[in-house]
C-alpha cells in the first residue's frame, strides 16, 4: 500500500502561481511514477502531469505544458506540481496518483490521494 496526501490547495486569483504537494508513505515511494489529475463535481477526473519514478521522463496534458511543472524529491517522498498563470477554469480537485509507469489514462494508477481543492477567481 501506498498513502497519498495532497496539501496547499487553496484560493488564489487568475494569473496567480500555486505549489501542490503530494506527500506519500508506506512502500518504496521510489518504485512509482506519479501523475496528478483534477476533476470537478459530477466529472471525470482529467490528466494534467505525470513524472516517471526519477524524475528522467515527465508528461503534461496540452493545456497546461509550459504553465505546469510536475516534479519529486525521492528522499522525501513527495510530488509536486507547480501551477503558474492560472486560469479560473482551473478550479477543481486535484489528486495524485501513483502507478508502474507514467499515463495519461486513470486507470494506469493503483494508488490515489483524497485530494486538495483548487479556488481560482477572476
Amino acid at each position: 500500500q501506498v498513502q497519498l496526501v495532497e496539501s496547499w490547495g487553496g484560493l488564489v486569483q487568475a494569473g496567480d502561481s500555486l505549489r501542490l504537494v503530494c506527500a506519500a508513505s508506506g512502500r518504496t515511494f521510489s518504485n512509482y511514477a506519479m501523475g496528478w489529475f483534477r476533476q470537478a463535481p459530477g466529472k471525470e477526473r482529467e490528466f494534467e502531469a505525470a513524472i516517471s519514478w526519477n524524475g528522467g521522463i515527465t508528461c503534461y496534458a496540452d493545456s497546461v505544458r509550459g504553465r505546469f511543472t510536475i516534479s519529486r524529491d525521492n528522499a522525501k517522498c513527495t510530488v509536486y506540481l507547480q501551477m503558474n498563470s492560472l486560469k479560473p477554469e482551473a478550479a477543481d480537485g486535484y489528486y495524485c496518483a501513483a502507478g508502474t509507469q507514467p499515463s495519461a489514462k486513470t486507470w494506469g494508477y493503483i494508488y490515489w490521494g483524497q485530494g486538495t481543492k483548487v479556488t481560482v477567481s477572476s
